[in-house]
């Protein structure tokens, strides 16, 4: 198959369309909670995209698709006080840096995590600049996707090279990091169980926060289908790690991680499920893959986070 046959291919990925025939829709199971919405910078702190922020809604599949976000958000679900843990999860949804998956791979999730008394908060972080049409991909990501199909074959480049998008969403996740622990009391959170939850190119901003910098550094990360940069540093934070066999873009960098992870006897979980591709959210696919969201929970009553 020609590369650029393969990329027309992966475009549904690119944006994170993810959702095969057998998924079905979750409207049965939909869990109501109200939510607040903060900025995250103050008014002109930053520089907008000369693009209107513009959202598009994939009915079958639950889905809305968020591009040109230039203005970033927190979006914060607080748990029944009867059940909340004092434990909090910042969730950074994937998309490609070109869009956010905002509902099945955002708010679907904050909303299981707060019925489960984690106060969730949902980071719509900085994307590039984009027709907002989800088949129209900016040429600089295609030249990404070219890359990381060509790296499947050739096991080249190592490390997956910084996307376009990710200094700015990176700059994000470092400020809800900050917001999250200046505002730990007020919301009842234990300012040492603030976790984040990366899915795609949510989870390269998670990893990249947990090699980094200490004062940006989450308390434990779970990462779906991401990819690792650089070495680990001896304290980095619990990791829980998921991801599919079946993988056509990162088919081996959650065992990466892993591995770098105990080489340096920082703790680590793995889950490596036959089939999900890349990538699957909260949506019921009929695979393995549709437990990752039970497990995570599981992991974080194991180390005392709920």
């Amino acid at each position: 198959m020609k590369i650029h046959d393969r990329i027309h291919r992966f475009i549904k990925i690119a944006v994170l369309i993810f959702t095969p025939l057998v998924a079905t829709s979750l409207n049965a199971q939909e869990i109501k909670f109200e939510s607040i919405v903060l900025p995250l910078y103050d008014k002109g702190a930053i520089k907008k995209l000369d693009a209107a922020e513009s959202t598009v809604r994939l009915k079958p599949m639950g889905e809305t698709l968020i591009f040109n976000v230039s203005e970033p958000t927190l979006e914060v679900f607080h748990p029944a006080p009867d059940k909340a843990s004092g434990t909090a999860v910042i969730i950074a949804p994937g998309g490609g840096f070109v869009a956010l998956a905002y509902e099945q791979g955002g708010t679907a999730i904050a909303k299981r995590l707060a019925k489960a008394g984690v106060t969730a908060v949902m980071l719509k972080y900085r994307t590039i600049k984009s027709s907002g049409d989800p088949m129209q991909i900016p040429d600089v990501h295609q030249a990404e996707m070219e890359m990381l199909l060509a790296r499947v074959k050739t096991g080249n480049p190592v490390d997956v090279p910084v996307f376009a998008g990710e200094p700015l969403a990176l700059e994000d996740g470092k400020r809800a990091m900050e917001m999250v622990r200046e505002h730990a009391s007020d919301w009842g959170i234990d300012s040492d169980k603030i976790g984040m939850l990366g899915l795609s190119a949510g989870a390269f901003i998670a990893i990249d926060l947990a090699v980094g910098q200490d004062q940006f550094r989450p308390n434990f990360i779970g990462l779906l289908y991401g990819g690792l940069r650089g070495p680990v540093p001896i304290d980095a934070p619990p990791a829980f790690i998921a991801a599919a066999a079946d993988d056509e873009l990162l088919p081996t960098d959650s065992v990466s991680i892993f591995s770098s992870w105990r080489a340096v006897g920082a703790p680590a979980e793995l889950h490596v499920y036959e089939k999900g591709g890349h990538g699957f959210d909260i949506r019921v696919k009929g695979t393995t893959s549709d437990e990752w969201f039970n497990q995570f929970i599981k992991w974080m009553k194991a180390r005392k986070l709920l």
